[in-house]
C-alpha cells in the first residue's frame, strides 16, 4: 500500500510538472522601447515587435519617458515578455511584457537632423532680398 502511494504521488508530481512546462514561457527581450500614441515597438539587433498594450506597456513608457532626449527617441530596456504571432495587420510578431527587468539611457548619438529644402529656399529668399 505504502509503495503505491509513493508510485501514484511520484505520478501526480511528474505530470504537473510536464503541464507547467507546456505553458509558454516569458523570454528575456533586450531592445529599444517606444510608445506613441496607442502603438508600441520593441526594436533589437534582429527583429521587430509589436508590443501588447497592458498595463506594464504604460509602467514601461513612464519609466522610460525621463530618459527619452526626443519625442520619438527609443530607449534600451530589458524585458521578459510572451512572443507570439500576431493576429491583426502590422508587425508579424507581438510581445506581451510580463515583467520589466531594466531600462537605461540611450548611449548613442541623436541621429543628424537635415533641414527640409524648403526652409533653405526661404533662406535663400530672404537672402536675395537683402542684397
Amino acid at each position: 500500500m505504502k509503495k503505491s502511494f509513493i508510485l501514484i504521488t511520484l505520478s501526480l508530481i511528474l505530470f504537473s510538472c510536464k503541464s507547467e512546462n507546456n505553458n509558454k514561457e516569458s523570454d528575456l527581450i533586450r531592445g529599444e522601447f517606444i510608445l506613441i500614441d496607442d502603438a508600441a515597438v520593441l526594436k533589437g539587433n534582429d527583429f521587430i515587435y509589436g508590443v501588447v498594450i497592458n498595463k506594464l506597456t504604460h509602467e514601461l513608457a513612464k519609466k522610460v519617458k525621463p530618459l527619452q532626449r526626443e519625442e520619438y527617441d527609443m530607449v534600451p530596456v530589458v524585458v521578459k515578455g510572451i512572443i507570439k504571432p500576431n493576429p491583426d495587420q502590422g508587425w508579424e510578431e507581438i510581445v506581451e511584457i510580463k515583467e520589466i527587468i531594466g531600462v537605461s539611457a540611450p548611449t548613442s548619438e541623436l541621429p543628424t537632423k537635415i533641414k527640409s529644402s524648403e526652409s533653405q529656399e526661404n533662406s535663400n529668399i530672404h537672402l536675395n532680398k537683402e542684397n
